[in-house]
């Protein structure tokens, strides 16, 4: 199965759902990449506009597969 880049929506999606789509595209824990994104952010290594930005352009789950 071909898997896809979304944001996470519902209990699973803390602000946007950017990164419980990205857990679940690399299939790691969403508490990691939250972590991992919060230190890149703390040490100017990922600016909040990318964040934004994939808030912005990444489709939401239901979209990318409607029987969800």
């Amino acid at each position: 199965m071909e898997r896809k880049l979304y944001r996470t929506e519902g209990k699973d999606a803390m602000l946007f759902g950017v990164c419980g789509g990205l857990a679940e595209y690399f299939r790691v824990d969403p508490t990691i990449v939250r972590v991992v994104l919060v230190l890149l952010v703390w040490f100017k290594g990922l600016s909040l506009w990318l964040y934004l930005l994939a808030a912005i352009l990444l489709p939401k789950k239901s979209t990318v597969y409607p029987d969800y």
